[in-house]
């Protein structure tokens, strides 16, 4: 069954207003046309289920339903190409796009992460944290080294990243496509990767290392995420990668820079 929303019609409709009436919530008449009474109906229940709330009757919803066999999301992983994401990235080399996208993107499809919203942010976030599309270590700046001090001496004490003193700030700076910073963050992500990057923190810039990362990462914020995008609050979207707004310029620009180039399906 295809996705369903605002302006939908025929028997697809009906089945879905059957389904939601049955489930006590009523999208008014069962007349095959996805209205604003429907719309209302499908966000209720997908607030019920704990579902993405966005009003659109997709793989998800359709399946918590049993409209659909299953609850795969339409991927657009097969869309994104070396030219869609230069535009994308205009300051940055096409030759490391050309390298570095296919294993981003093996990633993301491999961790799930296939559908418009996440692969347009996790993109996106490369842009914000390393436009240059290379999975890069983190540079020295006022933020995380003092006037006086070694580098990254900003980072050492900061109990919120996990760290127990110098040297960790050094040791554990940002790395890869989403500048992994942190000795908590090394530790839970390298166990999710298989890798300890506790001990080999440089494992984190490895290119095949350094998408996994992403897209891991991604995975756990990927429902907060896409409720900021739902309502274009790229700022509180930029802020559960990042922690603050730092890059939010590039990252709001490549995201709508791939919203309008990358399809739907």
């Amino acid at each position: 069954m295809a996705t369903l929303s605002v302006g939908s019609t025929g028997p697809a409709v009906q089945r879905l207003q059957r389904a939601l009436k049955r489930g006590h919530f009523d999208p008014g008449s069962v007349d095959g046309v996805f209205g604003l009474g429907t719309e209302a109906a499908v966000i209720a229940f997908q607030k019920s289920e704990r579902l993405l709330a966005d009003g659109i009757a997709g793989p998800r919803t359709l399946n918590a339903l049993a409209l659909a066999a299953n609850d795969s999301l339409p991927s657009v992983i097969g869309s994104v190409t070396t030219a869609i994401v230069s535009h994308m990235f205009p300051s940055t080399p096409l030759g490391n796009i050309r390298t570095n996208l296919p294993t981003v993107l093996s990633a993301l499809a491999t961790h799930d992460l296939v559908d418009k919203p996440i692969v347009l942010a996790s993109l996106a976030t490369i842009r914000a944290e390393t436009e240059s599309f290379l999975p890069i270590g983190e540079g020295q700046s006022r933020y995380n080294t003092s006037p006086n001090g070694h580098p990254f001496d900003l980072y050492d004490d900061r109990r919120d990243l996990g760290n127990q003193g110098r040297p960790d700030g050094y040791k554990f700076r940002g790395r890869g496509y989403v500048q992994l910073t942190g000795r908590a963050n090394y530790q839970k992500y390298g166990r999710k990767l298989g890798v300890s990057l506790i001990t080999n923190p440089d494992a984190a810039a490895d290119p095949n290392h350094a998408a996994a990362l992403l897209a891991l990462f991604m995975a756990d914020k990927e429902r907060g995420i896409k409720e900021a995008l739902l309502v274009d609050d790229f700022r509180a979207a930029r802020r559960l990668v990042n922690g603050g707004s730092h890059g939010l310029d590039r990252f709001t620009d490549a995201y709508r820079r791939g919203q309008a180039l990358i399809g739907t399906a």
